[in-house]
């Protein structure tokens, strides 16, 4: 359990902060029961998500993917926002503070965050696989199971794919730079996630360049946690809650 001292300290520069922002990760989610999909349990019918989140896997056989994201939304759909998430939420309406997740679950947005920077997407938001001219931006579509027919962009009528970031694809330029400028701060907090893959991991450096105080809320050590001000060993939907009541 973290001592009452460092989340003292912790309240104390949120406290006297004009700006703070927190990036989340899978671990935030993990305690709503959202599956990591890493390791053995992320085995679904003999394949990795690495094998299937990725544009190739798309092309060479759609129906595929698609059925393992609408299993994926109906994990998800059963999941609620947990202690994390709702005082984040609250957080998020404060002026000058900001949350970005590189979670796609959309608990965030359920719990009510204001402003969210989602840089991987959202599984709930379909885009058009061709990139045409007429759908630009994601649509909205929340059905678990959506019927094969209805899997089609509205503009060109061709495949409609998950409005998420796959491996191999780059982040969007807009929600990087949206992030980069939130991260230019007076506190950042890294919370359930390692930090280490950019251009994530390039958050934590734009705000200790920024002059920073930097924090990092893991159960585990990770290669990050060297590099922050303040390393916090415990679980985000425990500590947040605790670093709230202080405030």
């Amino acid at each position: 359990m973290a001592a009452d001292a460092t989340l003292r300290e912790l309240a104390s520069r949120l406290l006297s902060a004009r700006r703070v922002t927190v990036m989340t990760g899978a671990g935030v989610s993990a305690a709503s029961g959202v599956p990591t999909f890493r390791g053995a349990d992320g085995l679904w019918r003999n394949h990795r998500a690495t094998e299937l989140a990725t544009p190739g896997a798309f092309a060479a056989n759609r129906d595929v993917v698609w059925e393992w994201y609408q299993w994926r939304r109906s994990l998800i759909a059963a999941c609620m926002p947990n202690p994390a998430h709702e005082v984040l939420a609250r957080w998020s309406q404060r002026a000058g503070w900001c949350v970005i997740t590189q979670n796609v679950d959309d608990l965030h947005r359920r719990a009510g965050t204001r402003d969210l920077i989602r840089l991987h997407g959202s599984i709930w938001e379909l885009s058009c696989w061709s990139h045409c001219g007429g759908r630009r931006d994601p649509w909205r579509d929340e059905r678990i199971a959506i019927p094969p027919a209805e899997l089609i962009c509205p503009s060109c009528g061709g495949p409609a794919r998950p409005a998420v970031v796959w491996f191999g694809e780059s982040l969007n330029a807009g929600d990087v730079a949206r992030a980069t400028e939130a991260s230019r701060c007076d506190v950042f907090i890294a919370a359930g996630t390692s930090a280490v893959v950019y251009p994530a991991a390039g958050f934590i450096d734009v705000a200790r360049r920024a002059g920073a105080f930097t924090v990092e809320i893991n159960p585990e050590q990770t290669d990050a946690s060297s590099a922050v001000d303040l390393a916090i060993r415990a679980p985000a939907e425990e500590i947040f809650p605790r670093v709230d009541r202080l405030l």
